[in-house]
């Protein structure tokens, strides 16, 4: 049989074993893209993507980010705030503990870093439930009842209230005193133009006009709308500043909220 060790035969090629008498190395072909390692990728098919993909990708997730904080202040300043009630001063109609969404676009919200405001929708009606700033620190939201405008005499006897000497029908009023108390009686009092006088609900325990005189129109930042969760905890829990403080009453929160959540409050509307 022809030796076809110098190729010139059609006889077949010697396979090695990889025994002593000769290495595989030398014979066998390079195995191909398809004989990689299973589940590993050639490395040609490890693609990066180019710097200027992955800059465009960062620039429309940085101006997704920007549309969502910009429509969440917007909707802050002109639309809607939520507020969390800390003091029993509107109790019954409001809890300490409730955590209300307050309509601001009703009165004509303020521009921010200007002196302008929008047209008001709506003008506070006697016994509208308001949000204002409180006239001795703005920082303050308070949420009290509107009892007179601008012009309207108050007077208070013997708790009763009366506007322009007509007594002011109130079923929504709660007395806790037995005894008098300083504010039993009060006026005759005149409404200056441009300011709203108010009292809280719990008459016998509300910090109002009565002792820091009628709020500006100005300080007027909504109303109300609807209690969106409403928690049992005394006023003293939610007032609490300290940050320890309020990282435990967090946690008690937390430990206890299908038991104190006062369910029956969520979407009731103010």
């Amino acid at each position: 049989m022809p030796n076809d060790a110098d190729g010139s035969g059609t006889g077949f090629q010697p396979v090695q074993d990889g025994g002593a008498g000769g290495s595989s190395a030398d014979t066998l072909p390079a195995p191909t893209a398809a004989e990689d390692d299973v589940g590993r990728l050639p490395p040609h098919d490890l693609a990066v993507a180019p710097p200027g993909r992955r800059r465009s990708a960062w620039l429309a997730n940085l101006r997704w980010l920007t549309g969502v904080v910009v429509a969440v202040l917007l909707i802050r300043t002109f639309v809607g705030e939520a507020t969390i009630i800390p003091t029993s001063s509107m109790e019954r109609t409001i809890l300490v503990g409730d955590h209300v969404f307050l309509h601001k676009l009703l009165y004509g919200p303020r521009v921010p870093f200007t002196g302008w405001r929008l047209p008001a929708w709506k003008h506070i009606k006697c016994q509208d439930i308001i949000a204002f700033r409180y006239p001795r620190d703005p920082v303050m939201i308070y949420v009290k009842r509107a009892i007179g405008l601008g012009g309207d005499r108050i007077e208070i006897r013997r708790s009763q209230v009366y506007v322009n000497g007509q007594r002011l029908i109130e079923p929504y009023v709660v007395h806790t005193n037995t005894n008098p108390f300083p504010r039993e009686n009060f006026g005759p009092l005149t409404v200056p133009a441009g300011h709203v006088f108010v009292m809280g609900d719990n008459r016998d325990n509300s910090s109002d006009s009565r002792y820091w005189g009628p709020v500006p129109l100005d300080n007027v930042i909504g109303e109300p709308l609807l209690v969106y969760w409403s928690y049992e905890a005394p006023s003293e829990a939610w007032l609490r500043e300290k940050p320890m403080d309020r990282l435990r009453f967090y946690s008690e929160v937390a430990r206890h909220f299908f038991s104190k959540t006062r369910w029956r409050r969520t979407g009731l509307l103010l």
